[in-house]
């Protein structure tokens, strides 16, 4: 309700700054993890997740916030893309809202403090409860973008609950390369092998999530499904943002970059299904892209998403989405007669 009334006056502000202005709002909030758990809990690969409710990578790119978010009902939270040389992304305006679609079109270009700076905050609440996932990328003008990948798996080990690589960005040249059969396979060695070795002394070594775009045919998706079966990753985050457009009434629907949001939303469901389809099920995947309600979430969870994560939607209904959605989650388990979260995951 308080977002609500807030909201004309948050969007009198350039998206950039008021995004900026909530997270320094999150910074100054006491929210901390519940270790409360529901209905609605489940285990991926191996970690126990409270509630299938995320926040996206690109929320909190410089893992200021990770707690906060915890506290505001989400299950789970994923900082980041973090390079691990600080850059300042494309130049102002990169983030635009457009209001009449309920969508966002950002060009942001991997904008962070560095790993660094990222790895001190997190050192400093690697005691907090809550999922934490580290979302790595490369830098703009890396020479070798395979070893940045590398070095930010050796860096974030350590304090990664679990370690998302980021190849399907459209607004770093050349990223999106990566997911080619070849150079995904030799990235996933790289990021496997960087984890070996800075986990050498860990009880557990965190999992691998890939991050792929929903912009792919299909033989792009059988080549991602046998990689990720072979290399035996954590799980699957489907999807990104698009370079597609389809029909938009804002007067920014022309502005170049990744259009996320509810004209997304059944584009990253299909991805869902493909993917579901393409990996035998074998592989757990976490729908991203235009959910903004619980009846959304569930959509994808029946279609084969064991996770879900929001950003964009939270723009237009406020930080307690997360919260709210969880619970819906759990209403719509009874009304199905689902009691445990996992048996409903792919049962469209």
């Amino acid at each position: 309700m308080l977002f609500h009334l807030l909201r004309p006056a948050i969007f009198s502000l350039d998206s950039e700054k008021a995004h900026r202005l909530g997270v320094a709002a999150l910074k100054a909030s006491p929210l901390r993890a519940s270790s409360q758990t529901g209905p609605g809990a489940i285990e991926i690969a191996g970690l126990q997740f409270p509630n299938p409710v995320g926040v996206a990578a690109g929320f909190d790119k410089d893992a200021e916030v990770p707690d906060q978010l915890l506290g505001l009902g989400f299950g789970f939270t994923e900082v980041g893309s973090i390079t691990p040389r600080p850059q300042a992304g494309n130049p102002k305006p990169r983030l635009f809202r457009l209001v009449e679609d309920k969508a966002v079109i950002n060009r942001m270009g991997f904008n962070n403090g560095g790993g660094a700076a990222a790895l001190a905050r997190l050192e400093r609440r690697k005691d907090n409860p809550g999922i934490v996932g580290i979302n790595i990328g490369a830098n703009k003008d890396s020479e070798d973008r395979i070893a940045d990948y590398a070095a930010m798996a050796r860096m974030m080990t350590p304090l990664a609950s679990y370690l998302a690589v980021n190849v399907s960005s459209p607004n770093t040249p050349g990223l999106r390369a990566l997911q080619d059969e070849g150079a995904l396979s030799a990235l996933i060695d790289a990021v496997i092998e960087a984890r070996e070795e800075a986990g050498a002394d860990l009880p557990k070594l965190p999992p691998i999530f890939l991050k792929v775009a929903p912009d792919l045919m299909q033989d792009d998706i059988d080549a991602i499904a046998r990689i990720a079966l072979d290399k035996q990753l954590g799980a699957l985050i489907v999807s990104n943002t698009t370079i597609a457009r389809p029909a938009l009434r804002s007067h920014h629907a022309g502005e170049t970059g990744g259009l996320s949001g509810a004209p997304l939303r059944d584009l990253a469901l299909q991805r869902v299904r493909d993917f579901r389809a393409a990996t035998g099920g074998a592989i757990p995947l976490i729908g991203v892209g235009g959910i903004a309600s619980a009846e959304h979430a569930w959509e994808r969870i029946r279609a084969g998403a064991s996770l879900v994560q929001l950003y964009s939607a939270m723009v237009y209904e406020g930080p307690g989405l997360g919260a709210h959605i969880a619970r819906g989650i759990e209403r719509l388990m009874q009304r199905d007669g689902f009691t445990r979260l996992e048996e409903a995951v792919g049962t469209e």
